[in-house]
């Protein structure tokens, strides 16, 4: 499940005042004059260094590291999907499996907490089981989904579709956990959804020269429901957090992860055994464009490359905040885009590069809206 940063739940952590209020007033009572661009860069730099100061080197280290995760993982883990089809995979499920089947790592991850600080397991009840099958089984059919997207449309393009999500996160926010939608979240949902008309327009050009109408079509539709089905999974997982757990210590978000990972892997293991995928994996290989051993790097980095990307996403929420979570979010989107240029050669027109642009403008709206509605935003 490719996390969305933005919109996951708080967590506890040291908070400073970064942006102005609006509303802010002097001791009289009379309101403050509205500060200068220049005194509001003033007045974060200084915020920053007192934070900075206030943290030791090794909290620095292990944020800069969780950060360069995501926006190295992330992205490298789509490119990778889309590496596999272009290649000569052709098995949706298996890519799917891949995704969900590293969860071990995030596993050992836990480990240590609860042998050397001694940590106790969060309590299995029934409603937590059944809402982590049900995460799970959602995460299977959303991975599912992706694996459609990246095998018809180019990375490039089925990234800026996915970005679609904060969208449905939002909205499926509101009605589920009763979240908040704000004008800024409101001009978000507008600007995206403009991207991706944009790319629907600009279909023609893009497409591979071996994928048919009706194949593209499909893929670009299964983008935007698992898409879609992304933004239900998050305000679930939310809902789980608020209804449920309560706690949000990192080593429960952890825990959270590792179990409906675990789900998803449990049922898209059954999809890909029903379907005979496994069997095919040995011809699939010895077909695969860049060799037979190609074709295993490719599989084993995929499932590193995500689970990676999950662990940092998980790290920077729990060390930093929301906002800056959001904004390493927003960073990706770019970042897989202009590397599936690079390196897929990719078809960049001007719709696509537009649509880039405001998909970009749209994730800043949004966290710009954020941090100026709280009166105390994280570092």
């Amino acid at each position: 499940m490719d996390m969305d940063p933005s919109l996951a739940p708080d967590y506890p952590q040291l908070s400073y005042s970064i942006l102005p209020s609006h509303e802010e007033t002097k001791e009289d009572g009379s309101p403050e004059p509205s500060l200068s661009l220049l005194d509001q860069l003033s007045r974060f730099k200084t915020v920053a260094c007192e934070a900075y100061t206030r943290k030791p080197a090794s909290y620095w280290i292990l944020l800069v590291l969780s950060i360069g995760s995501m926006l190295v993982a992330f992205p490298a883990s789509s490119l990778l999907s889309r590496l596999y089809f272009a290649n000569g995979g052709e098995s949706k499920w298996i890519i799917s499996w891949v995704s969900v089947a590293g969860w071990p790592l995030t596993a050992l991850f836990l480990l240590p907490s609860y042998i050397f600080l001694k940590i106790q397991p969060t309590p299995l009840t029934f409603k937590l089981t059944l809402s982590y099958i049900v995460l799970g089984f959602l995460s299977a059919a959303d991975n599912l989904m992706y694996a459609y997207a990246y095998a018809y449309l180019p990375a490039s393009t089925a990234s800026l579709l996915a970005s679609s999500s904060l969208v449905f996160s939002a909205i499926f926010g509101y009605f589920i956990v009763k979240n908040k939608i704000k004008v800024s979240t409101l001009n978000a949902i507008v600007i995206i959804t403009a991207a991706v008309v944009l790319i629907g327009l600009d279909s023609d050009s893009d497409r591979f020269g071996n994928v048919s109408d009706s194949q593209y079509r499909l893929g670009f539709i299964w983008d935007i429901v698992g898409s879609a089905l992304h933004g239900l999974i998050f305000a679930l997982s939310e809902l789980v957090f608020v209804k449920l757990l309560g706690r949000r210590s990192f080593h429960v978000v952890l825990e959270q992860q590792v179990m409906v990972s675990l789900f998803a892997f449990i049922f898209t293991t059954i999809g890909v055994i029903v379907n005979n995928d496994f069997k095919g994996m040995k011809s699939e290989a010895k077909n695969f464009k860049s060799g037979e051993a190609s074709y295993y790097v490719v599989l084993i980095w995929s499932a590193l490359t995500f689970q990676l990307g999950v662990l940092g996403g998980t790290a920077v929420l729990f060390l930093a905040s929301t906002v800056l979570a959001g904004v390493i979010n927003a960073v990706r989107v770019p970042v897989t885009s202009i590397a599936a240029v690079i390196l897929f050669h990719d078809p960049m027109s001007g719709f696509k590069i537009l649509s880039l642009i405001i998909t970009f403008w749209g994730f800043g709206s949004y966290i710009y809206g954020y941090s100026s509605a709280s009166t105390k935003v994280s570092l």
